[in-house]
């Protein structure tokens, strides 16, 4: 009997023992590691380093579409929570421009808007990559790349707003 509350007593020890070394396991990557990838671009822009590089940008901007939508239908659930049906129908009937027009990433501080290629937006982080001093920081590679988004491609106010 002992032995079997032993072991059930280090089978509950070990369980998140084990589970927490997993949670670990993501690490962020840093600047330097995403330049070291990204140099390789312009010589072979099909090459497996370069296309980590793309890769990399291009999931970074699918993940801010993808929760700055999810955070706008939040917001969007928690005013229709609070508000009267006069304030309701008067925000339904004039949304705002900004949102129509650049889409989600508005809430994110940096707007595509028109459809921008890919590659512009690489070379952009790219060029950025390559200037020493960001790489002397010690930001991670995702602040790295949204200081190039939001610097780069600014979202416009109209003044009409």
């Amino acid at each position: 009997m002992l032995k079997r509350a032993l072991i059930a007593c280090l089978f509950t020890l070990a369980v998140p023992l084990i589970l927490a070394d997993k949670a670990r396991a993501v690490e962020p990557l840093s600047t330097k590691e995403l330049a070291e990838h990204c140099i390789y671009y312009v010589d072979n822009p099909t090459g497996e380093d370069a296309i980590f590089c793309v890769r990399y940008v291009q999931g970074f901007i699918d993940g801010a579409v993808a929760t700055d939508e999810r955070v706008a239908l939040n917001v969007v659930a928690e005013i229709e929570k609070e508000e009267t049906y006069s304030e309701r129908m008067i925000r339904i009937r004039s949304p705002s421009r900004s949102m129509s027009r650049y889409g989600a990433t508005v809430y994110a501080e940096f707007c595509l808007g028109e459809p921008v290629a890919l590659k512009e937006v690489v070379e952009h982080v790219i060029d950025d990559l390559m200037n020493r001093k960001v790489l002397e920081e010690t930001l991670l590679a995702r602040d790295a790349v949204y200081a190039v988004l939001r610097r780069d491609y600014p979202c416009k106010v109209d003044d009409d707003e």
